[in-house]
């Protein structure tokens, strides 16, 4: 079966300063328990903000590391999913699924790309 990297993208600027609301944490735990139990999910976790960041770029033939925060970048990739499902169809409407349990008001979009297999 296939494997899939969902990159759920945020604005690291716009975020509720007042964090998650429980309920938001209860419908995750749920979803996250039911993901499991279907044998889909392979690994997810949010991640750090961008200030706790590097990023390490190899132009010219040269190495360079630029530490966060990368406020030049309006959407940074807040968290990812690798899931195992049957075909793509399967890994959008899981993450259908994921974005629908956020707050109505909350903007994040998510990029779902299979992983090539060697």
């Amino acid at each position: 079966m296939p494997r899939f990297l969902t990159m759920i993208r945020i604005d690291e600027q716009n975020l509720p300063a007042e964090g998650f609301p429980p309920e938001f944490e209860q419908r995750m735990a749920a979803l996250l328990e039911e993901i499991t139990k279907a044998g889909v999910m392979l690994d997810t976790a949010g991640l750090l903000p961008t200030a706790e960041g590097t990023r390490v770029r190899w132009s010219g033939g040269k190495i360079s590391c630029t530490d966060g925060p990368f406020t030049e970048t309006k959407e940074v990739i807040g968290g990812y999913s690798l899931s195992q499902c049957k075909d793509k169809a399967e890994a959008i409407e899981w993450t259908k699924r994921f974005l629908e349990i956020h707050p109505a008001e909350w903007e994040l979009s998510a990029e779902v790309r299979e992983i090539q297999e060697m």
